[in-house]
């Protein structure tokens, strides 16, 4: 008898060891998904796409056991292309177009940009509902504090960084945003737009002392984003690293100048052009990417040490193309290549961005695709890795497919954007279907549309609309339908229903 009874307790143990062991696959099998997002990065800014003057190792590394897309298009500024990740909506269906300034910290104030609405529905509101545990760090831009665009209100549970983009053009502010609380950090204020400078000895590094500080935003941002994982490696997560490199100010550790001081021929910035002055410009924009870099080398070691690597979807793009701005050239190191424009423009180097994908058995590594696609294809490429999809209409397609090589890929018939110039003088629009590209500007004095076969003429040199109408016809006709004048309804999810 008693050996029955010892036979039968083992009998439960091995039933319930069997059933944990099934429900921590089950939660395993849910893929993480990881986000790393930089800010104002031309296409080929990294090794692996053509750089030869910067040194990105881990990236190049990420491409080779990797994908990358080579027709991967965000929008011309921060804030539209955060939007359009976020609700997976282009810039003719979305409510945020531009970078509405609401009001800058330099003033003492920090309303942040034109927030999301209320009762969005986001990618981060669908992966919660799938389980997931959602978090962004660094660089937020669609809504300050006390708004209703904030990212507790928008489907993420953990926040760091900046939630107002005028805060994030100084890597040594004085606060930071853990959620919708402000966090003090041990930096002087100052100011990155400075009204008087005046650098009497640029040589000299002590006139440039001013403009730092004790800690490095994006050093901070990436240790509180390697801490997230580490607490929810037992669980499905998903992880946006929104850094603001290498955006404006021209500011960089020591540590990480110091392999490129030197380098190359370098004159002291005096902020003729805005922003703060660098004695060293050059080496300080390769610095910057170079550490951007080295963050994605440490997070893809924190995933391995957690057992996470072979369970990760790990992307890597940027929000728009290079800026020329504030003693930024990133012209000297080619990171634009020819294509034509920068950031702002809907040209190609304003708005193709690099894009690299790794997931070790699921992506091939060493591949490529020309898949067209833009960064309102995030999100439902997010949900569908997490086995769920948008409850309501978005104008993003999964690229799953692509990124597993799959010839069931679906295709946008064209892909859409908009530009409102802030002086309200020359508005945009561009549609590209295919190979062709037509772009439209609407000026005071009239409107002009311009048409470029970008497989022939990837600089956008030579305008085609004269010798073929018919194609300028069919842009017309996309670009008259891509558009409505706000946000469509059902982008909405109901008030207090998340589930709807």
């Amino acid at each position: 008898m008693k050996l029955n009874i010892k036979m039968l307790h083992l009998a439960v143990l091995a039933t319930l060891l069997i059933a944990l062991s099934s429900a921590g696959l089950a939660g395993a099998a849910k893929p993480n998904i990881v986000l790393v997002l930089a800010d104002d990065m031309g296409y080929y800014s990294i090794g692996a796409l053509g750089q030869d003057k910067i040194q990105t190792p881990n990236l190049d590394k990420l491409a080779a056991n990797g994908m990358v897309l080579t027709q991967f298009y965000a929008n011309h500024l921060c804030s539209p292309s955060r939007a359009s990740l976020v609700t997976g909506m282009h810039t003719g269906h979305g409510l945020i177009r531009g970078n509405y300034e609401l009001g800058g910290y330099d003033d003492g104030q920090e309303f942040g940009q034109m927030p999301l609405a209320p009762n969005m529905q986001t990618v981060g509101t669908e992966l919660q509902r799938a389980g997931y545990a959602t978090a962004v760090m660094g660089k937020w831009g669609l809504g300050g504090a006390r708004s209703t665009g904030v990212p507790g209100l928008q489907g993420i549970d953990s926040f760091y960084g900046y939630l107002d983009q005028a805060l994030a053009h100084n890597y040594y502010p004085t606060h930071l945003w853990r959620n919708e609380t402000r966090e003090v950090l041990p930096n002087p204020p100052f100011s990155v737009h400075p009204t008087n400078i005046n650098i009497k000895h640029p040589d000299d590094p002590v006139e440039y002392a001013g403009w730092k500080g004790n800690v490095y935003s994006a050093d901070q941002i990436h240790k509180v984003a390697m801490e997230f994982i580490e607490d929810h490696k037992s669980r499905p997560f998903f992880l946006e690293m929104a850094y603001t490199l290498p955006h404006m100010a021209l500011q960089a550790p020591d540590r990480a100048l110091e392999q490129y001081k030197g380098k190359f021929e370098d004159t002291p910035y005096l902020g003729e052009k805005g922003y703060i002055p660098c004695q060293h410009p050059r080496a300080t924009y390769a610095a910057m990417i170079s550490l951007l870099d080295e963050y994605v080398g440490d997070l893809m070691t924190v995933l391995r040490r957690n057992g996470l690597d072979k369970n990760t979807l790990v992307i890597f793009t940027a929000d728009n193309g290079a800026a020329v701005a504030g003693g930024a050239d990133p012209d000297y190191f080619g990171c634009s290549g020819n294509l034509r424009g920068r950031k702002g423009s809907v040209y190609e180097g304003g708005i193709r961005v690099p894009f690299i994908a790794w997931w070790p058995g699921v992506i091939k590594p060493g591949s490529t695709s020309a898949h067209l696609c833009g960064i309102w294809d995030l999100m439902p490429t997010f949900l569908e890795v997490a086995g769920t999809s948008a409850t309501r209409s978005i104008d993003g397609l999964s690229l799953l497919p692509a990124l597993k090589g799959d010839a069931s890929q679906k295709e946008h018939p064209f892909l859409y954007w908009e530009r409102h110039s802030a002086a309200g003088d020359a508005h945009t629009q561009a549609v590209r279907f295919g190979d062709w590209k037509a772009v439209k500007t609407f000026k005071k004095k009239g409107t002009s549309l311009e048409l470029y076969n970008l497989k022939e003429d990837t600089c956008e040199a030579a305008d085609l609309s004269a010798k073929h109408p018919e194609l300028v016809k069919q842009a017309e006709s996309h670009l008259q339908t891509r558009r409505l004048a706000a946000v469509v309804e059902w982008n909405f999810v109901k008030p207090g229903n998340k589930d709807d």
